[in-house]
């Protein structure tokens, strides 16, 4: 095995005012402010605002950001036809990486990398991920396009458009929470990987691409859909506490549990866990929050290991009726936020990201012709 630290574990790569986390402390804190009290007083387009600037917004900073977002959310014309000849079977993560790439050519900002021009690709990015997300389900399913609602906010217009129907309150709320916890979480990989594009000064389009196609991996973003398939598996609360005791044993890979940076519980499952638990007894299929919660107990017995953000955002999400395949493309219709914060903080100081690696081959080797080897 290669020396040094495998995987950056704990190595500081950069400074950043965005999102501190707080392995020991179970602590996520957006510019100051800790996740908890945001999911209780404010709704995701005010954290949007937080992430892209110093605070909170007044009421007229967050009117005229609602407005730009609410008029930027359709995609144009030839985005849609593109959208129309993908195969219905695509990976949505897949399409999703193709359309963002694609948005940039359609982008009246160009390739214009002034601070001004990104924070407007910003927010037409974050606008129109949703609508990309939306179209793309609605057309495999074969339904009628929804047009996105200028009325609604960024959480009720995703159900909208998705569905053809108006959530009500608690859906919208509880779509309003999930996008908040997930909006940002430092320099996870997806991040990373977009500041270290966007520091070649490529552009924010190029940026985002790079960060879905990291978001895209199982060991990332795609976790959430294997737990909710885990469970689709296991099939009953009465089967969970042995499904998961054989699995350990047989040393199975168990997605949703253990984190690179928290030791405690992640603060994001603990607002889900609720949500879980709420969302199942609102619509009458509590057992995927009790089976989720029988897991988690074993494996924190047998492992010492808490649930991440994924082990209960897939029960969530999946009682509220979102297709498992659309789990990971919604992390980023909520990421998008943080990951263009991150952008516009490495261009306003920006130096080229170039690490080095710690050479553990061999050295003075010698040259021997091809035939005498």
């Amino acid at each position: 095995m290669a020396a040094g630290n495998l995987g950056l574990e704990d190595v500081v790569v950069g400074p950043s005012s965005i999102c501190d986390v707080n392995g020991k402390t179970g602590q996520l804190i957006y510019r100051g402010y800790d996740i908890h009290d945001l999911v209780m007083a404010v709704t995701f387009e005010e954290v949007v605002y937080l992430l892209w600037n110093d605070d909170l917004p007044t009421r007229a900073q967050l009117d005229e950001l609602n407005a730009q977002i609410r008029n930027n959310r359709a995609l144009p014309s030839g985005v849609i036809e593109i959208l129309k000849a993908l195969p219905t079977s695509a990976p949505p993560m897949d399409m999703l990486r193709t359309m963002v790439s694609l948005l940039g050519i359609y982008d009246p900002d160009g390739r214009d990398n002034s601070l001004p021009s990104s924070r407007r690709k910003a927010m037409r990015l974050t606008a129109q991920i949703p609508t990309i997300v939306a179209t793309f389900h609605r057309l495999r399913e074969g339904k009628t396009l929804v047009p996105p609602d200028p009325t609604l906010s960024q959480a009720a217009n995703l159900l909208f458009m998705m569905t053809g129907e108006r959530p009500d309150d608690y859906a919208a709320r509880t779509m309003d929470v999930a996008l908040t916890l997930h909006a940002d979480h430092e320099f996870n990989a997806s991040t990373f990987a977009a500041r270290v594009t966007i520091a070649t000064l490529s552009d924010l389009y190029d940026a985002i691409t790079s960060a879905i196609g990291a978001l895209s991996g199982p060991l990332h973003g795609g976790a959430n859909e294997q737990v909710m398939r885990m469970l689709l598996e296991v099939g009953s609360e009465e089967k969970a506490e042995g499904w998961i005791r054989d699995a350990l044993a047989r040393k199975a890979r168990v997605m949703g549990f253990g984190h690179r940076v928290y030791k405690t519980d992640d603060p994001r499952a603990v607002e889900l866990k609720e949500m879980s638990r709420e969302l199942g007894e609102r619509t009458g299929h509590p057992e995927w929050f009790r089976m989720s919660d029988r897991i988690q107990k074993v494996v924190l017995e047998e492992k010492g290991l808490y649930a991440n953000v994924d082990f209960y955002s897939a029960s969530a999400y999946y009682v509220m009726g979102i297709p498992i395949d659309l789990y990971t493309p919604i992390f980023a219709a909520s990421r998008i936020a943080g990951w263009s914060a991150h952008v516009l903080e490495q261009l306003e100081n920006n130096r080229l990201i170039r690490p080095r690696s710690d050479y553990v081959g061999p050295r003075d080797r010698k040259v021997v012709p091809i035939d005498q080897r």
